[in-house]
């Protein structure tokens, strides 16, 4: 095209005769080495740029899910203290020797509360022999009214649970459902497949105010951000049944903490090397086209290919300046911004 058609130093036939196949042999060479260099560079950065997104992404979404679950644990310790108090407290008029016998167990349990309240998964055996302690204390109070049963698998007891996942479901079953010497409660927990189930019979009794659904809500929601195990809930006439994943190993919700000085830190690296990648190219354009100027006079005088490649590569210079020193950045800011705020009222954040 430059020989032939816009320059028109040969004709076609002698273009093709052989006389200029090492030139445009070599010129093709050059540029293909230049788009291969540029676009290896832009892959590579654009890469580092994803890879530093999803880790920022992730630590995002690591943060705000232990903050949910710091929440959620949080809530434990007030609602079992609130609970143990109204039984005791009901405890004193009916029978003041239980009450004392009470007072000794609540101690106990409410160490443990304290102890493992704080933690992310506890092992089944330890949540069993705390809920048959915790049985204990409701037997106290409702001595013949309330029977437990306890048949998990060995091989279960261990595997992982959430803290206080069976006190908190125990405490449910007192709650909604009325228990008397007559009607006994039955209350039985047990492995089904990977599940750790809590059953009672259905006595339903009339809520004489509304609950604060505290309990199993706390569970289901603590389950969602360790695993993608889900808790179900089974209700019949007759009975009414939640299973709880057991988890063979503990995962891992990672606390972040991105502080202020971090973030100028990471924002200033990335600067500096937006700014440096610029100089580079800046550089190599002005080393490699007055080598390409030189090349070109001496192999061809009559005939003039740099500017072509001076052209290209002069036009992607331009655009990585504008790039870097934020020309025509204000739009796409300002589109990030309103893509922000859409998600935000979209979640209600």
């Amino acid at each position: 095209m430059n020989f032939v058609v816009f320059q028109k130093a040969v004709s076609t036939e002698e273009y093709f005769s052989g006389r200029y196949n090492f030139i445009n042999w070599f010129t093709i060479n050059i540029a293909l080495l230049i788009s291969t260099f540029l676009h290896a560079k832009g892959f590579m950065e654009e890469l580092k740029k994803t890879s530093r997104k999803e880790v920022v992404e992730q630590k995002l979404i690591a943060k705000s899910a232990n903050a949910q679950f710091e929440s959620l644990k949080n809530q434990l310790d007030p609602h079992f203290l609130f609970n143990s108090l109204n039984v005791l407290s009901s405890l004193i008029d009916e029978n003041p020797n239980q009450a004392q016998k009470f007072t000794a167990s609540m101690s106990k349990i409410y160490r443990y509360v304290l102890e493992q309240k704080d933690k992310e998964l506890v092992t089944v055996e330890d949540e069993i022999e705390f809920a048959k302690t915790y049985c204990q204390l409701l037997k106290t109070r409702f001595e013949d009214s309330v029977d437990f049963e306890f048949n998990v698998r060995k091989e279960d007891l261990r595997r992982f649970v959430v803290p206080l996942s069976l006190q908190l479901l125990l405490e449910n079953c007192i709650k909604h459902n009325f228990a008397t010497s007559s009607k006994p409660l039955l209350i039985k927990v047990f492995s089904e497949n990977d599940t750790l189930c809590i059953e009672n019979n259905l006595q339903t009794r009339e809520q004489m105010k509304e609950s604060a659904g505290i309990g199993l809500a706390n569970i289901v929601q603590r389950y969602s951000l360790l695993t993608k195990k889900n808790v179900f809930i089974e209700k019949s006439e007759d009975y009414f049944k939640v299973k709880l994943p057991i988890l063979s190993e503990k995962p891992n919700i990672v606390s972040v903490d991105i502080d202020t000085e971090d973030k100028a830190y990471e924002r200033a690296q990335k600067r500096v090397k937006e700014i440096k990648g610029f100089y580079g190219n800046l550089i190599s354009y002005c080393i490699v086209i007055p080598f390409l100027v030189i090349l070109n006079l001496i192999t061809n005088p009559h005939s003039y290919w740099f500017y072509w490649p001076m052209l290209g590569w002069g036009i992607g210079v331009v655009s990585h300046g504008m790039s870097v020193f934020a020309i025509g950045k204000s739009w796409e800011e300002k589109k990030i911004k309103e893509i922000l705020e859409k998600n935000n009222q979209r979640y209600g954040k």
